[in-house]
């Protein structure tokens, strides 16, 4: 729906939508297309933030580091499912044909970023003697993907409402399996 309103959208609109005169959407931005861009760089690092704030809470995971994991397991699902992660990578899909280097650029704000961020946290966890030597970049990828692909699944590529009960699960699922590849 919001490609296909870019796509019909007049800057003259644009500008109106934004509360601005047109004269000051081509003073900071070109056309359109850098808007559209520009928006979604933003949109990732929005994304990225929540993601981060989630991330930093595992730099004192406490005595129960099952506990902290599955808590920012689950929180991070929250914001891969919330709307606005949603949005963008829906947004980003559906204009990959137009914009091909799309991808790599909302990849770089969103996923390489926490994925080097949950990696530090990793690395000083290893260091700690609370999860057995590995490579901590690899370690948070894995971790990742426990999480997001079931709930890719689960919320059939973001078309279907995935419930509170069910993100737990997912998280709960991911720790285990996670904790069995990494615990000591």
């Amino acid at each position: 729906m919001a490609a296909q309103r870019l796509a019909q959208a007049c800057v003259k609109e644009i500008a109106e939508d934004a509360g601005v005169a047109k004269p000051t959407v081509y003073n900071h931005l070109s056309d359109k297309e850098t808007l559209f861009r520009h928006t979604l760089e933003a949109a990732a690092d929005a994304v990225l933030a929540e993601n981060l704030a989630v991330v930093e809470r595992l730099r004192d995971p406490g005595d129960d580091l099952r506990a902290a994991l599955g808590d920012t397991g689950h929180r991070l699902l929250k914001v891969c499912g919330g709307e606005r992660s949603s949005a963008l990578r829906w947004l980003t899909y559906s204009q990959v044909g137009g914009f091909p280097d799309l991808i790599e650029a909302v990849q770089s704000r969103t996923s390489d970023r926490l994925t080097e961020a949950l990696a530090d946290r990793l690395a000083r966890l290893v260091l700690a003697g609370r999860l057995r030597p590995c490579e901590p970049a690899l370690a948070a990828q894995q971790f990742l993907a426990l999480l997001t692909g079931p709930l890719e699944a689960r919320s059939r590529l973001g078309t279907r409402k995935v419930t509170a009960p069910e993100t737990r699960a997912v998280a709960d699922a991911a720790v285990d399996t996670f904790l069995r590849a990494y615990g000591t």
